[in-house]
């Protein structure tokens, strides 16, 4: 068999990322590369078959250099290490960035690349939990809230609320990969560890659900606040974000 990565255009592997999204079942941390054109794509040939396909990213063509989207059907999945090789010559590029619960390019990850790092933790949702902190509510935020400066994230949409008080925000952005929703939150400084976070992780799981959404997190490896808080919602890990260094062949 004579195996080629032929760049295509998006249109041209939709269906074919329909049954990696099916076979994953979870959530894709750049899924919306595709959507916003930062990305170029390559169908995945064997005898002018289709037989998978591959995704480099980038926000703009002259950057995209990572690899983070692979994706061989069953059938010929055998022939994946070289349709791999065919990809990375075909692109050039000189990164791979996989996370660890996609085991098919978790393998080429670790046969290709060298200086692997992991940059991120991925969370599932796992239990339903009752935390209560007395005297405080999540609710919706209104307007005449006066809201802290927020250091990481971005203000959401959500409060918990102590009387007038604002202690912490937070929320879930919807531009990943249905039904998969991505949730964020920020404690007030003063007001940190002292379960405000998971409190509101809890109560932004259950809103998430309502709107239709399966709820899942990440963090930075180092932040051991925000990881205790996700955990002590009901979430745990999934799986590690990686990057590794393409080795020259």
């Amino acid at each position: 068999m004579i195996a080629r990565a032929v760049k295509v255009g998006l249109q041209d592997i939709q269906s074919l990322r329909a049954l990696f999204l099916q076979e994953t079942n979870f959530q894709i941390r750049y899924d919306a590369c595709h959507e916003r054109g930062w990305t170029d794509s390559y169908s995945m040939m064997l005898d002018d078959v289709p037989v998978g396909y591959g995704s480099i990213k980038g926000q703009a063509p002259a950057d995209r250099d990572a690899v983070f989207e692979f994706f061989v059907i069953p059938t010929f999945r055998k022939h994946s290490r070289i349709l791999f090789h065919e990809l990375l010559a075909a692109s050039g590029v000189r990164t791979i960035e996989c996370q660890t619960n996609d085991a098919p390019l978790s393998a080429m990850l670790y046969e290709c690349s060298e200086t692997i790092r992991a940059t991120a933790v991925l969370f599932e949702d796992h239990a339903v939990t009752e935390h209560v902190v007395p005297g405080t509510v999540v609710r919706r935020r209104c307007d005449e809230d006066r809201v802290f400066a927020h250091d990481v994230e971005p203000i959401g949409d959500y409060v918990v609320a102590r009387g007038n008080d604002i202690v912490a925000t937070g929320g879930f952005l919807l531009h990943y990969n249905p039904p998969f929703a991505d949730l964020f939150m920020e404690v007030r400084p003063d007001c940190r560890r002292q379960g405000y976070g998971s409190f509101l992780v809890q109560e932004l799981k259950k809103n998430c659900y309502l709107a239709g959404r399966v709820p899942a997190a990440r963090c930075g490896l180092g932040n051991i606040a925000s990881r205790a808080a996700l955990e002590k919602a009901g979430l745990r890990v999934c799986g590690f974000l990686l990057t590794g260094t393409v080795v020259a062949h």
